[in-house]
Formats: structure tokens, C-alpha cells, sequence
């Protein structure tokens, strides 16, 4: 019986080794592997980027174009490759022809969407399109105000994981490959993947790329760290604050979902629907439930706007609140005689609420200032002092339409 099988299958394996298979031309392999990667990756991209400019036509024609030129690319993939496999037979001019400041000066001008199209075309296109020089230009635009360091640091663990897992993966394929190399009639496979998988390796989009990062992003598949102004719906009990969050984008309503940290027994609240004017990116790298180390105290005068460290107690993580500093009761206000700024106790002004609210006044050391507080009033933290105008007019434009109790 094993005699038999053996004189059945030797001849078969020895005539699918005999065949002659063909490889296929360099592009074939290049636009198969494109194709799944942009579909993942880019297709909810460039969707909702067109779902979310449907009041401009002008956006609207312009995707419209990018996916009929997508289509028609890929219907065409044979005869546009062939074309540029030959182009310098036939003497025509490229759009790779044009000299690299003028293709560099092509791509800058370009927005995302059409980047993310243009890198789809041919392998030295792909290498240019999803350069970090590129990228980093459309970062600063779009995310530059809420994304700060603690979000790149984010980032960065993110790269960490996915580079440890995909090591992993490889390491068990290529032990499996060992394994198979052990019985000669697999041994023609292996040969004719190769090229498959050298292939295959150079095609991904790098994970440690801005591109990579961008899209992340764009898509809501990155949750990372920033600040909400007047958190939780600008519920009453955080008007004129700013908290810590994770956020991820919505493409479909262009907003951000929040997920604010456990405060004591409270469970994660989560916030929906919160716009980009309402979020900013940490101003300091001090973490949520740290006391931020104040470096102004001895240069806060009268009429300083600032941003002081409260929470309910040691449990709860400090938001930031905003505040004038304002005149000891021995003062009249008067700047000619006003000496305030000589005493070692600082007085802060939150006139958000009603006169003789016991939220409107606190006063912390300016020597030796620490955290101060109690559980019936909460606790006050660091202070930093708002220097930038454009800080100062964000909190103005945040002011409660009536005054608080």
C-alpha cells in the first residue's frame, strides 16, 4: 500500500515542479498589495471626508474626482504600468519626469485625501506621498492645537506594541517556514513566495510614520490625551474649567468623544459630540492627579489672569480653573498706592460667581505655597499664569451667560 502511494505521488509533485511559473512583472505585485492596504486603511478616511464637506461643492467634485480616478486606476492598473515601464522607449513625458523641486512643490500643495490617492500610483510615488516632511505640514494644521506631548508620548507606546506584536508574528512565520523547508516537495512554495513576501514587506504603511499617525487620527482609531473646557456638557459645576480626557475624532460629525477619569467611586464619564473649540492641548506636562509646581507667584500682580489647580478632594483628579488675581481687603484698588504685590498672600478672584458666593475668593501663599484646602471647599493646587492673549480670550469666550451661585 505505501509502495503504491509512493510510485502515485512522486511523479505528480515531480510534474508540478517541472512547470514553468511564471513571476509576475514587478507592478502586479506592487498594486496587489496596495489595493487592501488603501481599503483599510484610507477608504473610511477619504469617506468621510466626503461625507463631512457635503455643503461644499467644490470639496464634493473634488473627492468625487479622487474616486473616479481611483476606479479608473485600477481598472487601467495593466495599461497605465505598462506605460510607465516604457515610457522611455516611447519617449513620452511622465509626471515622474518633472524635475524634484517641481514634484516637490506638486505634493506640498496637495491636501491628504489626494496624497493618500497619489501614493496609490506606483512605488516612487508611495515613498514621496508618505514622506514625514509632508505630513508633519498637515499635522500642525489640523491637530497642532489639541495635540501636545503627552498625546506624541501616547503615540509612541502605541508604535512600541504594534512593533513588538508584529515581530512576534513574523518570528512564528518564519518558524513555520523552517518547518516546511524540512520536506522537499514544499520546497518549490517556498521559492515561488519569495518574491510575494519580499514584496509584502516593503508595502505596509510604516507605523512609525506621520502619515500613520494622521490617519489614525482622522479615522477615531486613536484615543490620546487632552483637555476639555467646561467638561460634561458645560455642566454647571465645571463651568470655566478644563480637564483631562481621552479623546478620539468622529469623522462623521467632525467632534470628539471624551472619556473623563474615574473621580473617587464615580465610574468613567463618557462625552460625545464635543467640539474643537472646546479642546485644547495640555499647556504642561504636569498629570492630572500631580501637584503642578508653580514658577510665577512672585511675579502675579493685581489683574494677572491665571489657571489654578481645584478638585473636590484627594481622590479626584485637579482640573484647571480660571481666575484674575485680585486686591487685598486692606486695599482700595487704587494703583498709585496699591502694594499687593508686596505681600506674601495672593489673592484670587473667580468672578464667574455671585458676590459673597464662597466661591469667589481664595487666597494662597505666595512663599510657600502648596496644596490648600479642606473637603468642604476642595483643594487648590498649582497656579500658572496666562501670558499668551489668545488663552485669555478662550476663557472669555467660555463665560457663563448668568452668573453663578
Amino acid at each position: 500500500m505505501l509502495l503504491y502511494l509512493f510510485i502515485t505521488c512522486v511523479p505528480f509533485f515531480l510534474f508540478i515542479k517541472s512547470l514553468s511559473l511564471k513571476p509576475l512583472p514587478p507592478w502586479a505585485c506592487e498594486m496587489r498589495l496596495l489595493s487592501p492596504w488603501f481599503w483599510k486603511d484610507l477608504s473610511f478616511f477619504t469617506k468621510s471626508q466626503l461625507t463631512f464637506n457635503n455643503k461644499n461643492k467644490n470639496t464634493v467634485h473634488r473627492f468625487s474626482s479622487v474616486f473616479l480616478s481611483r476606479n479608473m486606476s485600477l481598472k487601467r492598473k495593466s495599461s497605465l504600468s505598462s506605460k510607465v515601464d516604457n515610457v522611455e522607449e516611447m519617449g513620452e513625458m511622465s509626471f515622474l519626469d518633472l524635475p524634484e523641486l517641481v514634484l516637490d512643490c506638486i505634493l506640498e500643495r496637495l491636501p491628504p485625501d489626494a496624497l493618500c490617492s497619489m501614493a496609490g500610483v506606483c512605488t516612487s510615488l508611495r515613498e514621496r506621498c508618505m514622506s514625514d516632511r509632508l505630513w508633519e505640514k498637515h499635522m500642525k494644521q489640523k491637530w497642532g492645537s489639541i495635540i501636545g506631548q503627552a498625546a506624541y508620548g501616547e503615540w509612541q507606546l502605541n508604535i512600541a506594541s504594534k512593533t513588538d506584536l508584529g515581530n512576534l508574528k513574523q518570528g512564528k512565520q518564519r518558524g513555520l517556514m523552517r518547518i516546511l523547508s524540512l520536506g522537499w516537495p514544499f520546497s518549490w512554495i517556498i521559492r515561488s513566495n519569495a518574491d510575494d513576501i519580499n514584496c509584502k514587506q516593503r508595502s505596509p504603511l510604516p507605523v512609525d510614520s506621520i502619515m500613520a499617525w494622521y490617519l489614525a487620527i482622522e479615522t477615531g482609531k486613536f484615543f490620546f490625551p487632552a483637555q476639555v473646557y467646561n467638561r460634561e456638557n458645560g455642566h454647571i459645576g465645571f463651568m470655566l474649567s478644563c480637564y483631562d480626557a481621552q479623546l478620539s475624532y468622529d469623522p462623521h460629525t467632525d467632534t470628539f468623544q471624551a472619556r473623563y477619569p474615574p473621580h473617587g467611586r464615580r465610574a468613567v464619564a463618557v462625552e460625545t459630540g464635543v467640539p474643537r473649540e472646546r479642546l485644547r492641548a495640555p499647556p504642561v506636562d504636569t498629570p492630572p492627579h500631580d501637584l503642578h509646581i508653580s514658577d510665577c507667584l512672585h511675579e502675579l500682580r493685581p489683574g494677572d489672569h491665571i489657571e489654578i489647580q481645584w478638585r473636590r478632594n484627594k481622590e479626584f483628579p485637579y482640573g484647571w480653573w480660571y481666575g484674575v488675581v485680585g486686591h487685598l481687603e486692606s486695599c482700595d484698588g487704587n494703583e498709585n498706592y496699591c502694594r499687593c504685590h508686596d505681600s506674601d498672600t495672593v489673592v484670587l478672584d473667580f468672578n464667574q460667581y455671585t458676590p459673597g458666593s464662597r466661591w469667589r475668593h481664595a487666597t494662597v501663599s505666595r512663599k510657600d505655597h502648596r496644596e490648600e484646602g479642606n473637603e468642604a471647599d476642595g483643594f487648590y493646587g498649582g497656579i500658572r499664569k496666562l501670558s499668551k492673549e489668545e488663552e485669555i480670550s478662550t476663557w472669555k469666550k467660555l463665560w457663563p451667560t448668568e452668573t453663578l451661585d
